[in-house]
């Protein structure tokens, strides 16, 4: 196998994401070879750009000794395509990640009845109900739970696998040494505890908006069945459908009100045939027993009640799972203040180019930190910082629900 550190090297070399890279490893076998090769050579590469090919005359090794110090300090594994523990399964998808970075337990996932659960951020109690009660039944099948590290249906499924005694990989948009969001370091920690952290980002690197939808190959790659729990018709969340369909996956979804916008992208894979639609743990496990025989294991499920508490009842006596056929854009629009009308050469005079890019990026629609991040291509923690400020200073104001909306309009004439 080549060394550790030529890999790094390549998985560093700018221009070289997706397919580009895949190229450059099988032209030349391996990334030493590649490394040993010159410009006349990279140029034969059918698919790598000039821009590649001058990042490829890059010979510094700099980094790669920064990552593998790195690597060292935190107790992160870096695995290759070439090692035996990297997973077949993953390997055998649509551009496979070159390196992947772990922090916890080993896992054999080729042996491993893993299921993946993902949902979006902007979840109801319904939504994260679900999330949680599958999760925790799920591994008490056996099974083994995939999910990412974001707010909403992910975190619940991470607490639901957790509760039930661990058995959970989480995949991460950013370097495993950067928590994201803040507020779950302790779920990071939990999962390195009792679980898996993955990466194909190396140490530092920043959760970039543009990340997310690229990590989610990995989620469904990593497993042998996707559980979509809430999505919209568009989204994070119909990426990795769309991923696990490509990757010959088995698909489920819980189905939800009619009229939810939370529910408009589930509701839609089990009307047209996409997905099973599922009630419980064991509607899953049925599906899958025969080719996990040794992992998996149908039993009786308590009441529900029992497994995972229910969503608390609201003031009217209705659950919370029960979600209004109006959405919440309706209601925004009903009750959006007035808000005052600044000249953008002032305001910009006033604030940090991340500031005004963050304020210009919300424009008149509330929106989450995470869609901001997408949105603005501004790395995770400056962004936060950045709505920090702009909250003491007025600018921007915080809803619920973790939405962010501009308190004023910037005039551009």
């Amino acid at each position: 196998m080549s060394n550790l550190k030529y890999w790094l090297w390549l998985t560093g070399r700018k221009g070289l994401a997706g397919q580009a890279g895949m190229r450059v490893l099988a032209h030349f076998g391996s990334p030493e070879q590649a490394f040993f090769s010159d410009e006349g050579e990279y140029r034969m590469i059918p698919g790598v750009s000039d821009a590649a090919c001058r990042s490829l005359c890059d010979k510094s090794l700099a980094e790669a000794d920064r990552i593998l110090g790195d690597c060292d300090r935190l107790g992160i594994r870096a695995v290759t395509m070439q090692d035996s523990v990297y997973p077949e399964r993953l390997a055998a998808i649509h551009q496979p990640p070159m390196v992947l970075y772990m922090k916890g337990k080993a896992v054999n996932f080729d042996e491993e009845a893993a299921v993946a659960i993902v949902g979006t951020r902007d979840a109801t109690p319904y939504g994260e109900w679900c999330a949680g009660m599958l999760s925790t039944q799920l591994v008490r099948s056996g099974a083994l739970i995939v999910s990412g590290m974001a707010e909403g249906i992910d975190a619940a499924a991470v607490r639901g696998a957790l509760r039930a005694g661990g058995r959970i990989a989480c995949v991460l948009g950013g370097g495993i040494d950067v928590v994201y969001p803040r507020k779950h370091r302790e779920l990071y920690e939990d999962v390195a505890a009792a679980g898996v952290l993955i990466s194909e980002y190396p140490p530092g690197t920043e959760h970039m908006g543009r990340h997310f939808p690229v990590r989610n190959r990995i989620i469904s790659g990593l497993s042998v069945g996707v559980i979509a729990v809430e999505s919209r018709a568009f989204g994070g969340t119909m990426h990795t459908v769309g991923h696990a369909l490509e990757q010959d996956r088995e698909l489920f979804a819980v189905p939800g009100p009619i009229g939810a916008p939370t529910s408009e992208g589930t509701n839609r894979l089990i009307q047209e045939g996409a997905a099973k639609l599922i009630l419980n743990a064991d509607d899953v496990v049925c599906e899958l027993i025969d080719r996990f025989p040794n992992r998996l294991r149908r039993k009786a499920l308590p009441p529900l009640e029992q497994d995972v508490p229910r969503p608390a009842e609201t003031g009217e006596g209705q659950t919370s799972s029960t979600v209004p056929v109006e959405t919440p854009r309706e209601k925004e629009v009903d009750r959006q203040p007035q808000v005052e009308y600044i000249d953008w050469q002032e305001c910009k005079t006033k604030l940090t180019d991340d500031q005004f890019a963050v304020l210009a990026a919300l424009g008149e629609k509330a929106m989450r930190s995470d869609d901001l991040i997408e949105a603005s291509q501004i790395p995770a923690r400056r962004v936060l910082s950045a709505l920090t400020i702009l909250q003491v200073q007025g600018y921007v104001a915080q809803e619920k629900g973790n939405l962010f909306r501009a308190a004023v309009r910037l005039k551009m004439e």
